[in-house]
C-alpha cells in the first residue's frame, strides 16, 4: 500500500519532505500571533461608532472563549479521526501523539479564567481577594461555568486514562453548557437556540479538530496511498458538517437578527459586523476545502491536496478566534 519512496533527486523537484525549515516555522509563529491579537482588538473595531457598550474586559474574555473553543477542537477531532483510521484495512500502528492532555489543561485554564468573572459579577478581579468561589453556585452563569471547569478537569484525566474514548462525556457536557450560557431562560425559545448551539458547535469544533488530526497523521504515515486514502474519507465527512453548520448558523442569527434587519445590523452593530466577517472567514474555507478535494481527485498525486487543507486549518484557527469574539459582544438588537 506504500507508495515508492522518492530519491533526491524527485524530493528535490517535489519540495522537501522533512520538517519544515525555520523559516517555516517563523512565519507561523507571526501568523500565530497575529491571529491572537484579534480577539483583543476586534472590540474596538466592531463597536466602533455603533452607539454600543462593551462588557469590562471584553477582549481578554474574547480570547479566553476562543481557547476553550479550541481546547474543544482538539480531542473530538481526534477521536473522530481515529474512528476513521479504524475503518481503513491495513493501517499502521503508528499515529500522532495525542494533544488532548494538552488541549484539556488549556481548557480548564480558560474555564477557570472565565468562571472567575463570572464570580466577580461579569466584572475583571484584580486579585484573588475579588473572586467569589461560592458564589457562583447562586447563579445559573455560575453553575454553567463551574460545569465547564469540572468538565475539562475530568476531560485531561479521560485523556490520560487507558480508555480516551470516554472523554467524550466530558466534552459533551462543556457543548451543553457553552449552549444554555449563550441563551439565558429570559430569551424567545432558549431551548431552541440551546439546541441549535449545541448542533452547530459540536460539527464546527468536529470539523476544525479533525482536520488538524487528518494531516498529522497523513504526515506521520509519510507518502502513502493510506494518507490520500484517510483525507477522501475526512473530505466526505467535512462536507456533511460543512452542511449542517450552515444551515444551522443561518437560522441562528435569524433568530437573533430578523430577515428584515439583518442586513442593516450586520454593518451597524458590533455582533453583526462580527458576524459577517466570521461568514466570509467560513466562505473562504469552504473554497479551500473544494480546492483540496479537487487535487485529491484530479492530481497526480493526491497528496497535493495537503497545501490547501494547510490553509484551511489555519483560516479555521482565525475563525474560531472569532468566534470567541463573537461570544463577548454585546447582542444584537431584535427589532420586531
Amino acid at each position: 500500500m506504500t507508495l515508492t519512496k522518492p530519491t533526491a533527486g524527485e524530493a528535490g523537484a517535489r519540495g522537501p519532505v522533512g520538517r519544515p525549515g525555520a523559516g517555516r516555522a517563523v512565519a507561523v509563529l507571526v501568523l500565530v500571533a497575529l491571529a491572537a491579537l484579534i480577539p483583543l482588538l476586534g472590540p474596538s473595531t466592531a463597536l466602533h461608532d455603533t452607539g454600543e457598550a462593551a462588557a469590562p474586559g471584553v477582549g481578554g474574555i474574547a480570547l479566553l472563549r476562543a481557547v476553550l473553543f479550541a481546547a474543544l477542537c482538539v480531542p473530538l477531532g481526534e477521536l473522530l479521526v481515529n474512528r476513521l483510521v479504524r475503518s481503513l484495512p491495513g493501517t499502521p500502528e503508528a499515529v500522532p501523539r495525542s494533544w488532548a492532555p494538552y488541549a484539556a489543561a488549556a481548557g480548564f485554564v480558560a474555564a477557570l479564567g472565565l468562571a472567575s468573572v463570572v464570580s466577580t459579577g461579569n466584572l475583571v478581579p484584580h486579585s484573588l481577594a475579588d473572586i467569589n468561589v461560592g458564589g457562583l453556585y447562586d447563579s445559573r452563569d455560575g453553575r454553567l461555568a463551574l460545569v465547564e471547569v469540572n468538565a475539562f478537569l475530568a476531560a485531561g484525566l479521560c485523556a490520560l486514562s487507558r480508555r480516551p474514548v470516554t472523554q467524550v462525556w466530558p466534552l459533551a457536557a462543556v457543548v451543553a453548557a457553552e449552549a444554555l450560557r449563550a441563551h439565558p431562560s429570559t430569551e424567545h425559545s432558549p431551548l431552541v437556540g440551546s439546541g441549535l448551539t449545541v448542533v452547530h458547535l459540536t460539527c464546527a469544533t468536529l470539523w476544525t479538530g479533525s482536520l488538524l488530526y487528518t494531516l498529522r497523521t497523513v504526515r506521520r504515515w509519510g507518502r502513502s496511498e493510506l494518507g490520500a486514502a484517510l483525507l477522501g474519507l475526512y473530505a466526505r465527512v467535512a462536507a456533511v458538517l460543512l452542511a449542517v453548520i450552515t444551515a444551522t448558523g443561518v437560522w441562528s442569527s435569524l433568530r437573533r437578527m430578523p430577515s428584515h434587519t439583518i442586513l442593516d445590523q450586520l454593518t451597524t452593530t458590533a455582533y453583526g459586523r462580527t458576524l459577517l466577517a466570521k461568514v466570509i472567514l467560513v466562505a473562504v474555507v469552504a473554497l479551500l476545502a473544494l480546492w483540496a478535494r479537487i487535487r485529491l481527485r484530479r492530481a497526480a498525486d493526491p497528496l497535493t491536496a495537503c497545501f490547501p487543507a494547510r490553509m484551511e486549518i489555519a483560516a479555521l484557527a482565525v475563525v474560531v478566534l472569532v468566534s470567541g469574539l463573537l461570544t463577548a459582544l454585546p447582542l444584537p438588537i431584535r427589532w420586531s
